[in-house]
């Protein structure tokens, strides 16, 4: 501990990655995917019994005050959040970073040298080109004394790959230093192989299997979104590092479709009472 750290106020938490610190337990992470942007439904999934849950910023209208309320609600709850941005961008990652994002998920990643363009948004100089403020919610206002210092071991990168170009780049994306993992789309990977609408095609989770052993064997850690809940369970059993065995969105319109679709049902089957 530098001496910056340890002037830190009294009774203050250690300047550490959650999401890091979880992994060390050597089991699968399981997580749940938030695209309803509803502090209530994050509130309660916090506490639902999830490892991680990531706040998409990608595909759902999340803004960067909107991800610091998640955060916010988060910080009071056992689950660790991850912020998905919805680019590879410097201003955002910086944006993003200040508010006290400490596990980021970039989507789209294509290559080494893009991955090294991430790697060096998020850390200050000499290590990168991260912009310097004197106080936010990542420094805990200025309180965390050894903040600059300390910033780099707060931080937990993750990059998707999720295209054939990538896939066949995976080698070489794990093996830059700073990469921490490398989550595999299923969406978007199938779109890319041809097969647009069939994430849980089985040469799309042949593909995704093989980039992950890569990962691995390059010292990574190799995340994975389960494209249902069949392949939530093979991916959980099968080595991954985390998985999305859940998306809140889903679940909520699917069960709401269900009950529809079966009460109308009854409802065709009945007649109304009239009268006494």
């Amino acid at each position: 501990m530098n001496q910056q750290q340890s002037e830190a106020p009294a009774g203050q938490k250690p300047l550490t990655n959650p999401f890091r610190d979880a992994l060390q337990a050597g089991r699968p992470l399981v997580g749940i995917w938030s695209m309803l942007n509803s502090a209530n439904a994050v509130e309660g999934l916090g506490w639902a019994g999830y490892d991680w849950l990531l706040i998409d910023g990608e595909h759902a209208p999340v803004s960067v005050a909107d991800a610091l309320m998640h955060l916010r609600i988060l910080a009071a709850t056992p689950t660790v959040p991850i912020v998905r941005l919805p680019w590879n961008d410097p201003v955002l990652l910086k944006q993003f970073l200040d508010i006290g994002t400490q596990t980021i998920m970039l989507p789209y990643v294509q290559s080494a040298e893009e991955a090294r363009r991430a790697v060096a948004a998020i850390h200050y100089p000499p290590r990168g080109t991260r912009g310097v403020a004197a106080m936010h919610r990542a420094s805990r206002y200025g309180f965390a004394r050894g903040y600059l210092g300390a910033a780099s071991d707060t931080l937990f990168l993750i990059v998707q790959a999720e295209t054939k170009e990538a896939l066949a780049a995976v080698e070489e994306i794990a093996a830059v230093e700073g990469v921490d993992a490398v989550f595999f789309g299923p969406g978007d990977l199938a779109a890319s192989m041809g097969k647009l609408g069939q994430a849980g095609d089985a040469e799309v989770t042949a593909a995704i299997d093989a980039a992950a052993a890569k990962v691995r064997a390059a010292g990574k850690v190799a995340g994975v979104l389960a494209a249902s809940a069949d392949l939530a369970e093979r991916h959980v059993r099968n080595g991954y590092h985390f998985v999305s065995v859940a998306n809140e969105a889903a679940m909520l319109f699917t069960a709401a479709e269900t009950s529809a679709r079966n009460h109308r049902a009854i409802a065709a089957e009945s007649r109304v009472r009239t009268g006494g």
